[in-house]
């Protein structure tokens, strides 16, 4: 909101300068973003008169003007307004000057020839306006030449740009604004006064039906006659451009200064068009009753901003005779305008429910001033107050006569319009700690005193009691003093106009604190605090996504949600969704990397290797579940550069190099992982796709999108997911013996390969092969030591001189000892046993 610190200097006294009033508004919790100061808008520009005009010898579109200014002599002006003329009274800008609005400084010049000692200005010029058709010309006669022209337009003025948080509705407005100053300053409060209208009781044909007493708690409409539409004066007219308001007609710009003054919405309809309207377009004097209702589906109200809109049935509306004539709390409607040939009104005054106009508003997508108020939430013990003020204004530049006032008011009982919250003192130091003391170093607390200082000028009354106050032996405020041990208490009255973001104790600390000053208070940290620290489980999810950006994916974040599936009875269904096709939790991370996927191909930027760490959820019979997942999506060619050697052709990615890429994020990790046939998920190749295990414990699958779904989605020939699950992996990592990775010292002694070919059965996998391998090449069961250093797949064969259902493969055991070279006689026998092994328990046909 543009506060004017000339009008606020009418409210309050005002004793600091703008610059030292923003920084303790902004302290205070109401940011000021900028200060806008209008006295150096016209700095050194004075009234002049034009006394003559002369052509310009050199320039048909120049005049030359003799100017008075007060000076021993006239001055010389060159000028190209068309609307500059002799005897009238101009504002200049003499030599020296800069306007800033313009980045101009006036320096002696000569314009074709002839010299030219200043400049007749514009308000452009002067930054009143945008644009201007010529110079300006001062209305009043007889102005001092020379004087200073702020005065005359406004310019010895201060904005300041206030900004006031959500839960502050009182802050809307120049009172708000004037009570907070006042209790931040100490300065008088003078609150513009509402004189009684003495309005005459009588049957004017003016009726209220009011549909809905919770959305529209309180309605007063007047009836006024005989107004005459005008232009505002200048000083209201200046006040409403000071706060960014453009003056309309002395009607509408009353209303709308009553809307900043007390923060009171107002409306004004002409009657006449109302009475229109409510007859169809057949004018005449039936009686008129005004309605507040809710929409019906397939109404419409064409609007002030000249809108047709179709309403809804959560927007609130006026009506005349059941007919929509304004967006209640929002905007009026365009039929029933105040118009330069009104001369009836029916002046509406109103409170309305925060939840229904929001609603409302937010159903069209308009907001406004009114709408903006209403939101937060309007004083409903100052209604009459702001609708009195408003009539008496219309009274006196409008010419208006108040003839009837009808009121529908449901509001609960005025005592009910505060409420009384107990606030404790040791409670206060309690929250908000000790205060430094002046310039020592010692610190104190917050007092009584003060507390009773700072939430009286906030309008709160305080009453004081102690502990044994509720018991009833002692009510006097004296005798509290005199045991200053106990914990002492008040009960605190809160004011009407801070009813809504008053409500709990520690509210009235907030205020306390706020008040006597943030700054003031120790910024020491509490007692048993300590430095931040990352958990083990925040620490190993960071080392899994090092190791993913290290195999080359990216990571990619998508929203909790997905598309909900007709006959799926895990899933969890979500009561307000954020959009219409998101309606459920996500139950796994694959879906959304396939969208993402195909997503980045149609958008031209290439397959996405990427991976997500994510939170999935379903549904059991013991209710919701809900676990921690890790995913990732690869594909297309690995090599981004250097296709020329394939002739520009794309080369898929194979199942082995995408394993590559899982496995090196494994071996980083240590993370000894197995891989056994699956083909539980249908969105996979069956044929090339592995479940991941872990000790025992699944942790989660790899393989290869379904050529089907592929084809349906247009994606390259070979893509690869996987997704594991996250818990798994934290248990193994966590896991006290996997925590500290041990050093094992590295063989200074050679080592002993040797090659096993064999014919082994397609069924039989080669993890389970290398697991028997790795078992039957123990040395010494009691020890547990092995002389088998490794075990390495190099050959894998089908088809000519294969027997049928079977496959050729041919491994490289690497045998080495830590303390000596090993002989043919040591590794032969444990070479042998491993032959053995794997006849007896897979029946392979050994070829070496």
């Amino acid at each position: 909101m543009r506060i004017s610190l000339n009008w606020l200097q009418e409210l309050v006294d005002l004793t600091m300068t703008p610059a030292e009033l923003a920084h303790t508004l902004t302290m205070a919790g109401f940011e000021v973003e900028d200060i806008e100061d209008r006295r150096t808008w016209a700095d050194g520009v004075v009234v002049g008169k034009v006394l003559e005009i002369q052509p310009h010898p050199n320039a048909d579109k120049l005049r030359v003007c003799t100017v008075d200014v007060g000076a021993t002599s006239p001055l010389n002006i060159v000028c190209g307004a068309s609307n500059a003329r002799a005897d009238i009274y101009v504002p200049i800008a003499t030599i020296g000057t800069y306007l800033p609005a313009v980045d101009l400084k006036i320096k002696p010049a000569k314009l074709r020839g002839v010299p030219s000692e200043g400049m007749i200005c514009s308000l452009a010029e002067l930054g009143l306006a945008k644009e201007s058709a010529g110079i300006h010309i001062f209305g009043q006669e007889n102005l001092q030449l020379g004087s200073d022209v702020r005065s005359l337009l406004g310019l010895d003025d201060v904005i300041l740009d206030l900004t006031s948080t959500a839960n502050r509705a009182d802050a809307l407005s120049m009172v708000g604004v004037a009570r907070e100053v006042s209790a931040l300053t100490g300065a008088a409060l003078r609150l513009p006064q509402a004189p009684k209208v003495s309005i005459p009781k009588g049957d004017s044909g003016l009726k209220l039906r009011i549909a809905s007493g919770q959305a529209c708690p309180a309605y007063i409409g007047t009836v006024i006659e005989k107004v005459k539409i005008a232009p505002s004066p200048a000083w209201l007219q200046g006040r409403l451009q000071a706060a960014g308001v453009r003056p309309i007609n002395n009607v509408v710009d009353i209303t709308n200064y009553i809307l900043l003054e007390w923060g009171q919405p107002l409306h004004a309809f002409d009657r006449d068009r109302l009475q229109s309207v409510a007859s169809g377009g057949a004018g005449g004097t039936s009686p008129l009753q005004i309605g507040v209702r809710f929409a019906n589906t397939g109404e419409s109200l064409k609007t002030l901003d000249g809108q047709t809109r179709t309403l809804q049935p959560q927007n609130l509306l006026i009506t005349a005779n059941d007919q929509p004539v304004a967006l209640a709390g929002v905007m009026g409607g365009e039929d029933t305008e105040v118009y330069e040939g009104t001369e009836n009104l029916i002046l509406e005054a109103a409170l309305f429910d925060s939840v229904a106009i929001r609603r409302s508003a937010r159903s069209q997508n308009l907001r406004t001033e009114a709408s903006g108020r209403y939101e937060r939430g309007v004083n409903r013990a100052e209604l009459g107050i702001a609708c009195q003020r408003a009539i008496a204004l219309l009274s006196e530049f409008a010419g208006g006569t108040p003839v009837s006032q009808e009121i529908a008011d449901t509001r609960p009982d005025p005592s009910t319009w505060s409420r009384s919250i107990e606030l404790r003192l040791d409670r206060v130091n309690h929250v908000l700690g000790p205060v430094e003391m002046g310039d020592t170093e010692t610190t104190g607390e917050v007092h009584a005193e003060d507390v009773e200082r700072i939430l009286t000028a906030l309008g709160c009354q305080l009453q004081q009691v102690t502990k044994k106050d509720e018991d009833g032996t002692r009510t006097n405020e004296e005798d509290s003093k005199l045991h200053p041990s106990e914990s002492l208490k008040w009960t605190v009255k809160v004011p009407p106009y801070r009813y809504r973001d008053l409500e709990r104790e520690i509210d009235l600390i907030e205020e306390v604190a706020r008040l006597y000053g943030y700054n003031k208070f120790c910024d020491t940290l509490p007692d048993k605090t300590e430095p931040g620290y990352l958990s083990v489980d925040q620490m190993l999810m960071r080392q899994m996504r090092e190791a993913f950006r290290a195999a080359g994916l990216t990571e990619v974040m998508h929203y909790s949600y997905s598309v909900a599936k007709s006959k799926n009875d895990t899933e969890v269904a979500i009561a307000n969704p954020m959009f219409a096709e998101y309606s459920s939790l996500r139950t796994e991370l694959i879906s959304g990397l396939i969208d993402a996927f195909e997503y980045n191909l149609e958008q031209g930027n290439g397959p996405l290797n990427g991976f997500e760490m994510g939170r999935i959820f379903w549904r059991e019979e013991d209710g919701l579940i809900e676990a921690d997942s890790v995913a990732g999506i690869l594909g297309g060619d690995s090599f981004t550069q250097g296709t020329w050697t394939r002739g520009g052709k794309p080369q898929p990615m194979t199942w082995f190099e995408a394993k590559g890429a899982l496995q090196s994020v494994f071996e980083q990790l240590s993370l000894p992982v197995e891989y056994q046939p699956d083909r539980r998920d249908p969105r996979l190749h069956p044929g090339r796709t592995a479940s991941l295990w872990v000790q025992g414990n699944r942790l989660g699958t790899f393989g290869q999108l379904h050529p089907q779904l592929r084809q349906e989605r247009d994606l390259p020939d070979e893509v690869y997911v996987f997704e594991l699950d996250l818990d798994v992996v934290l248990d193994y990592l966590d896991a006290e013996e996997n925590r500290t990775p041990l050093f094992k010292p590295y063989s200074t002694f050679p080592a002993s390969s040797r090659d096993l070919a064999l014919f082994a059965s397609i069924q039989v996998s080669v993890s389970d092969l290398k697991r028997a391998i790795a078992k039957a090449a123990v040395a010494d069961k009691h020890q547990g030591t092995s002389l088998l250093e490794s075990v390495e797949l190099f050959d894998e064969y089908q088809g000519k001189n294969v027997p049928e259902g079977q496959r050729s493969l041919a491994f490289r055991l690497v045998y080495r000892a830590s303390d000596r070279t090993l002989t043919d006689e040591e590794v032969e026998p444990v070479h042998q046993k491993v032959r053995e092994a794997l006849v007896e328990k897979f029946g392979v046909n050994l070829r070496s």
